[in-house]
């Protein structure tokens, strides 16, 4: 039986909560307005009584065996230690329950989404998106506006979208959530953001680098000024490395200041500054303000435009170290992206001090993986595996993993140290340095893709993208 065959409708993970599925051994698979139907381990009469007190509902039990119970649990119902218990219906701490539930499982999104008939809720685990809740679109007013009234938003208005930020301070401990509204068709789509407020557990040693790639990345962070920049498409933890590198670079003696949208995470010891582009406070004009801060380094969250790349410029040639993020595909195309944004070569050349790319890959799980030959069918057309390469990892799913394949993430890293022999290539505009690469041996993100795919780390399917364009 395939893995898809466990999974069950959310309309039926909502009859019960996840401690309930756990603790009874059972699956819901129907229901009408008078029953609920479910497969379980034990069809016992007293099994049969008991839930129908605990559910106020004529029950049905059908048997099934231990091993495909325990399929349909992993697969459906994701168990935590602080499992809450989950909500068809709207009640009056709901929402609270939502975020709990999104924490207790690591989830970094919270997605609402209305429809015609009813809403779905999404929360992002490991990268994608799993729909944990479906509720009448009749009671999703109430819970956007509540979401809305927390996080300071005008909930008259509608038309528009809106942003904004919600404190949370519970038995879990302190986190913020960043709000972003979106007007649609049924109604206004909203986004929560969980972010930790503690940076004390992030650690470079423990984000993915090779110890070739620390080496390298530690030794030129300790140089007093010039620009290191971290690109990759969003949710490539591109901020994560960033604060472990504040972490690293924060001491008595450092002045070290930020410009962030939003502030992800709370270091003792660095001012950090949340961007307010509506009164004027954008990346550009709080770096000008900066430089008038005596720092020693600066961070700022993006470069998203010109200005922004001109005052970073700005800072790194008097005297500053400069660190931030922007949306390229690789180390090397930064330095185009620059250009793009008419920042002249030779001061791309005479600042720059690293360039680094990221991506955060989905680790397979160890317990269910499974080892197959390569057949070239999966792969891209443009690319051909290396010889040594005979054999690769495939997700399978099981109890550990949620029936999933994959168990955490790990970070993969290119960078490009910006030496004199890149230094005159970019004052000549040259684009071409593959050779330089090979030469140097420094590994590309196709290069520690294939490494992880060669000693069982990730599957193809989960870096196919960088395989065909790196």
């Amino acid at each position: 039986m395939e893995v898809q065959d466990y999974n069950i409708a959310v309309d039926l993970q909502q009859l019960i909560s996840a401690s309930q599925a756990y603790n009874y051994r059972i699956v819901p698979v129907s229901y009408d307005e008078d029953s609920i139907t479910f497969k379980g381990e034990s069809t016992s009469e007293s099994l049969q009584r008991e839930l129908t007190i605990v559910l106020n509902t004529k029950v049905n039990l059908v048997a099934e065996t231990a091993e495909n119970i325990n399929k349909y649990l992993a697969t459906n119902f994701r168990k935590t230690a602080n499992q809450k218990a989950e909500s068809l219906h709207y009640t009056e701490d709901f929402l609270e329950k939502v975020i709990i539930a999104a924490k207790d499982i690591g989830s970094s999104d919270i997605h609402f989404e209305p429809y015609e008939h009813s809403c779905r809720i999404r929360f992002r685990l490991d990268g994608k998106l799993k729909e944990q809740y479906v509720i009448p679109s009749t009671e999703y007013p109430v819970i956007i506006n509540k979401v809305k009234i927390k996080a300071g938003l005008d909930i008259s208005e509608k038309r528009l979208p809106q942003d904004g930020r919600i404190t949370i301070n519970n038995t879990q401990g302190e986190f913020d959530i960043r709000v972003s509204t979106l007007p649609t068709l049924h109604g206004e789509k909203i986004v929560l953001r969980i972010l930790s407020k503690d940076a004390n557990h992030i650690n470079l040693e423990e984000l993915g680098f090779s110890k070739s790639e620390i080496y390298t990345y530690k030794e030129i962070i300790k140089k007093p000024n010039g620009i290191i920049l971290i690109s990759g498409p969003t949710g490539s933890g591109k901020t994560t490395t960033l604060y472990a590198t504040l972490k690293l670079l924060n001491d008595a003696q450092t002045n070290i200041l930020t410009i962030e949208d939003p502030i992800e995470y709370t270091l003792e010891g660095i001012n950090q500054v949340q961007l307010k582009e509506n009164i004027g406070l954008d990346f550009s004009s709080t770096l000008r303000t900066f430089l008038r801060q005596d720092p020693d380094v600066i961070m700022v969250g993006e470069i998203r435009d010109a200005k922004t790349a001109n005052m970073a410029i700005r800072a790194a040639l008097t005297g500053h170290l400069v660190l931030s993020t922007i949306h390229t595909n690789s180390a090397w195309a930064t330095i185009s992206r620059l250009i793009d944004m008419d920042i002249p070569p030779f001061l791309i050349a005479s600042t720059l001090n690293m360039s680094v790319a990221q991506r955060l890959v989905r680790k397979l799980c160890d317990a269910c993986k499974k080892e197959v030959s390569i057949d070239n069918a999966i792969l891209p057309k443009d690319f051909s595996m290396p010889k040594d390469v005979q054999t690769h990892h495939e997700a399978v799913g099981c109890n550990v993993c949620y029936q999933t394949g994959y168990l955490g993430r790990k970070a993969i890293y290119e960078i490009i140290p910006i030496g004199t022999e890149l230094i005159n290539q970019i004052k000549q505009n040259e684009t071409e340095i593959s050779a330089y690469l090979k030469e140097k041996n420094i590994h590309t993100l196709k290069d520690n893709a294939i490494t992880l795919i060669k000693d069982g780390t990730t599957s193809i399917d989960e870096v196919y993208a960088l395989l065909s364009n790196s």
